[in-house]
């Protein structure tokens, strides 16, 4: 009998092995069609499952001048991926009693136009109406000014709504930016030192942290544009405009740690949390699948929670499948190269490899 479990235990322990093996072998296989030029700028992807990372890999360069090559530990912007940062310190808030999701957001900002119809949940969840500051012309005339936040929504507040307050779903940077606003005017701090306390140093995301192009930031992985003359420095912007909406900086480990707090009830309790990650309905009682931060979608019939970003040089993307507990990141330091499509790739792969397991 013993030698029939033992012998059980060592076969289950093969095919595991060689599991693993062939998953990360067509990984590779799915990474390597896209981080072709061994001299470009490349990225960083991660896949975790149960909490722990099983595969994770660094390509191409960090810095292309130096011939710096990347490792797992640099550090990317994170562009959109923000915004389920500010959505749970909003959450966190709301905990706090500091800040009502219903109530609209003339009652923190007076002056807002239409702030009496919008409220904060209008504007977690992109059904605010309000004008999207990137697709203002005039916004190539402040991009490398360092605005306060109040400035920052001084900056779009007048102009005209797109829709009235709930009817549809339209992605939108100005919201998140007037919640950061918002995290400063109730808790009495900065959006950056807020994260920075009651996030960062609290899980132990050290790496991680407001972005900045002065700062010396150890393992910094520098970004870069493709031309057609070839590849360019990023251009430059105050990150003061993206502020809450998209000027974040981390790694594929700290957002590792970040994905399991979420999940261990580390920041908040169950039923806040849960906020996060349903489904809402607008005015005319159609679901739409966005929650506070982030989309919720799903891979053949399995639901995910998913976000992406983009800020000038740098393109990133994750996947996490609640159900099996498998968490899939891409970080990119060209935005010659979008994670996007591959990431959702790695996902559906890991979750045929792993997820009857």
């Amino acid at each position: 009998m013993k030698k029939i479990l033992t012998l059980f235990i060592l076969t289950a322990i093969t095919f595991s092995f060689s599991q693993a093996q062939t998953f990360e072998s067509k990984v590779d296989g799915l990474l390597n069609q896209i981080f072709k030029d061994k001299n470009g700028p490349g990225g960083v992807f991660l896949v975790a499952r149960n909490g722990k990372s099983v595969y994770q890999k660094a390509f191409g360069n960090a810095n292309i001048e130096l011939g710096v090559k990347m490792q797992t530990q640099n550090v990317f912007q994170l562009g959109s991926m923000t915004k389920q940062f500010t959505a749970i310190a909003i959450l966190m808030l709301v905990e706090q009693g500091k800040i009502d999701l219903q109530k609209p957001i003339s009652a923190y900002i007076p002056d807002y136009p239409m702030g009496d119809q919008i409220t904060v949940h209008h504007l977690l969840t992109h059904t605010s109406g309000i004008k999207d500051f990137t697709k203002m012309k005039s916004l190539n005339q402040i991009a490398q000014q360092n605005l306060s936040p109040k400035q920052m929504v001084d900056f779009f507040k007048n102009g005209p709504v797109d829709f009235n307050p709930g009817e549809k779903f339209e992605y939108n940077n100005s919201g998140y930016v007037i919640l950061g606003y918002l995290i400063e005017l109730v808790s009495g701090d900065t959006y950056e030192n807020y994260l920075n306390k009651n996030i960062f140093e609290k899980i132990g995301m050290k790496h991680s942290r407001y972005a900045s192009d002065v700062a010396i930031i150890k393992d910094r992985a520098y970004g870069y544009q493709q031309k057609t003359s070839g590849y360019v420095n990023k251009t430059a912007i105050s990150f003061s405009i993206p502020f809450s909406s998209g000027a974040l900086m981390s790694t594929v480990d700290d957002m590792l740690r970040w994905q399991n707090a979420l999940n261990s009830r580390l920041i908040l309790k169950s039923e806040t949390i849960k906020k996060a990650f349903s489904k809402y309905k607008l005015n005319s009682g159609e679901t739409f699948n966005y929650g506070y931060g982030w989309h919720l979608k799903d891979i053949n019939g399995v639901a995910t929670r998913e976000h992406g970003g983009s800020i000038f040089g740098f393109k990133t993307m994750g996947v996490y499948i609640p159900e099996q507990d498998i968490y899939v990141l891409g970080l990119s330091n060209c935005d010659c190269n979008s994670p996007t499509q591959v990431v959702k790739d790695i996902a559906t792969l890991a979750l045929n490899t792993f997820g009857k397991n």
